[in-house]
């Protein structure tokens, strides 16, 4: 599939960028997109959430009245989940929600998240680009140039560029990822997909594996 490749202009330069079908122009699968988004979300959660539970309370151990006589109910410790301030019962502890998924599945699942995006000519081929120092405002100019100033837009570039980086960490609807970063989520969630040149080969090698 040849797909023109732009400047940071968003005008053709004339030459084609060759996108290979077994990654751009597969018939997705829509479970392992499910799995694949799936996982990514249970890894985001921290997983920190604590309740101290009775023995964890610190209070006296001192029977608090005497067992009978009293008309109420029998009671032996302030630390009962009963009381207030006392432990919680079956509270909340730290856990591990991530979740295994075969290497084999993952890449089926972007494959199909940028076949899909294919499918919504939602993909764009930049010629590489750098700042000579970080600055919001001019990667804005490239995100208006290519149309994509009120888009989520997913720039993904073939080696880290710390200029480009900082350039759009302040831009809520902007992210920069490098090929081997990317994930079925990420591509998803963007309107636009923004593939710079040199990234090409780094990402079908990784997904044709």
């Amino acid at each position: 599939m040849k797909v023109a490749v732009l400047d940071i202009k968003g005008k053709e330069t004339g030459r084609k960028a060759d996108l290979s079908d077994a990654v751009f122009a597969i018939e997705p699968n829509d479970h392992a997109v499910y799995l694949d988004v799936k996982q990514y979300l249970a890894h985001q959660r921290q997983g920190t959430h604590k309740a101290k539970e009775r023995a964890e309370i610190a209070g006296s151990t001192r029977k608090i009245k005497k067992q009978k006589g009293t008309g109420t109910a029998r009671a032996g410790s302030i630390k009962s989940p009963i009381f207030r301030g006392g432990g919680r019962i079956f509270g909340p502890r730290p856990k591990d929600y991530g979740q295994k998924l075969n290497k084999n599945v993952k890449r089926l699942a972007r494959k199909s998240a940028l076949s899909i995006k294919s499918k919504e000519q939602a993909i764009l081929v930049v010629e590489d680009f750098n700042f000579d120092v970080p600055k919001t405002k001019d990667f804005k100019g490239v995100l208006k140039s290519l149309g994509l100033e009120n888009k989520k837009s997913l720039f993904v570039l073939g080696d880290s560029n710390n200029s480009v980086y900082l350039s759009s960490r302040n831009l809520k609807g902007s992210e920069v990822v490098t090929s081997s970063e990317i994930s079925t989520y990420k591509i998803l969630n963007a309107s636009s997909i923004v593939l710079l040149e040199s990234a090409l080969e780094g990402l079908e090698s990784n997904l044709t594996k």
